[in-house]
């Protein structure tokens, strides 16, 4: 995955022509990849002077066919070099002041292109949501109609094979998860390199389209749990993708906040799903598979309006597509100015990088690097720390069982399709309150304060299934106990 800061990257992708002008990136030797805790270029513009940058902007242009552009791209890298002095670049407009001015006044003032691709990038994370919670109604009445009860009884007889069948439905509720987490995340890799990011949201998104009408239209468990598994590689690769596309195409400004929004729009992709739920419920037997079908609907304008968003400039610049990255910019981006700012700014971010990294880098070798480079190993472990805990905290429990563990506590199935969809909405209304918080207080801090607050919700709703199912506290209970969890 690619960092959206100017951190070193220990794995990029450089293009024949970025690896010309390796040799001639001055300041680079103090950076020590190895040792340092940080490891971060800084602006890679910053300690030339005004005539080294201009003279190496030329050369730019010339290499790469701007030569019409020369003096676009010079205004724009000398804006690079030093921001908080751009209004002593000489001759940039008014026009152009005021919209570099209001990348910190009003920096949600953007181009409709940028707006799409957020938007678009928005419905990427409700399909990850959607997905989720397909599953969720389903299982009320899935196991019976494919032939693997889950009851301890059938028809006032005992099943002797219901512990099995719950293997069977666990494994079918899962598959997403197992396939994602084996398959389609370590595609997404390859995938990237060689479509792009573009290419690679619009297989995911065939997956996770055709991989619920799959369910949809299954006849046997195994087939159930063959289309989930292809639904888990089009997850897998769209949620490591996603967050990167949206993040290469944003302006440093926004770009945080656009990357925090992916659990967001996750969550209200799980509102989304609990609403399907509860709107198919009273179509009889076909009910579950409207249910898994239903999430197909948000994949249906991913598929369609991908490439109607630019490509990632930064993959056109990594794989040597220059006038194709400053196209990209132009879209997102209010004048071209700042389009030609970043552009030449990510080539000399991308040309600083190639300098300190192997030129044989690959996908083994950047693997390895996970664990070997000191700085990289120790955010590996917090990455992986970080990322297990959040899906070892119980809340994939409620949002693919809510409904189950509703029915157990005594609700029917309409109460608790019901109560499942308020989960769903309690997860997206406080989905908001981290958004405003998380630069206050910090990601670790509210890490270290939800995780207990779970762990202790959950234990009590649990612990209320030992009141007794005449006491009218009991569901009350339980349900008041999963919405804090959520």
């Amino acid at each position: 995955m690619e960092s959206r800061d100017t951190e070193v990257q220990q794995q990029p992708r450089v293009s024949s022509d970025d690896e010309k002008h390796v040799g001639q990136v001055p300041g680079t030797d103090h950076v020590d990849l190895q040792d340092s805790a940080t490891a971060k270029i800084k602006n890679p513009l910053a300690h030339l002077s005004n005539e080294q940058v201009i003279k190496d902007v030329e050369e730019f242009a010339k290499e790469n066919g701007f030569q019409d552009l020369t003096g676009l791209l010079v205004r724009g890298a000398l804006v690079a070099k030093d921001p908080p002095a751009f209004e002593s670049v000489p001759d940039l407009t008014e026009p152009e002041k005021e919209a570099i001015r209001n990348e910190v006044l009003h920096k949600w003032r953007q181009p409709k292109s940028l707006y799409f691709t957020i938007i678009l990038c928005s419905i990427g994370a409700a399909v990850q949501g959607w997905d989720q919670t397909g599953s969720n109604g389903a299982n009320l009445s899935f196991p019976d109609a494919l032939g693997i009860p889950v009851s301890s009884t059938v028809d006032g007889q005992p099943n002797p094979e219901a512990a099995r069948n719950q293997w069977y439905q666990g494994l079918i509720n899962a598959g997403p998860y197992i396939a994602s987490a084996f398959l389609g995340c370590w595609c997404s890799d390859p995938l990237n390199k060689y479509f792009g990011r573009r290419g690679t949201i619009f297989v995911s998104a065939v997956f996770c389209f055709l991989a619920p009408i799959g369910s949809a239209v299954a006849q046997t468990w195994e087939q159930l749990l063959v289309t989930r598994l292809l639904l888990g590689i089009g997850m897998g690769c769209k949620g490591s993708t996603v967050p990167i596309f949206s993040a290469e195409n944003a302006p440093a400004s926004i770009r945080g906040a656009l990357v925090m929004s992916w659990q967001m729009w996750t969550a209200f992709g799980i509102f989304l799903g609990t609403c399907a739920n509860l709107a198919v419920k009273d179509t009889g037997s076909i009910s579950w598979r409207l249910q898994f079908g239903s999430a197909l609907i948000p994949a249906l304008p991913l598929l369609i309006g991908v490439y109607f968003c630019p490509e990632s400039p930064r993959w056109y610049i990594k794989n040597g597509q220059y006038r194709k990255a400053f196209r990209s910019l132009k879209r997102l981006r209010n004048t071209e100015l700042q389009a030609a700012r970043d552009t030449y700014y990510i080539f000399a971010q991308l040309r600083m990088e190639a300098s300190l990294v192997s030129k044989n880098s690959n996908y083994v070798s950047r693997f390895i690097q996970l664990f070997t480079i000191p700085r990289v190993r120790r955010a590996t472990l917090a990455s992986f720390t970080v990322m297990i805990a959040q899906q070892m905290c119980g809340i994939n429990i409620i949002a693919f069982y809510s409904s189950t563990v509703f029915e157990q506590a005594g609700a029917s199935v309409t109460e608790s399709l019901l109560a499942s969809w308020g989960f769903g909405l309690v997860n997206f209304v406080f989905a908001w309150p981290a958004i405003w918080t998380i630069d206050t207080f910090g990601r670790r801090s509210l890490l270290l304060f939800t995780f207990p607050q779970m762990a202790w919700t959950l234990l009590a709703a649990g612990l209320c299934y030992l009141i007794p199912e005449s006491n009218t506290a009991h569901l009350g209970l339980v349900a008041l106990f999963i919405y804090l969890v959520g």
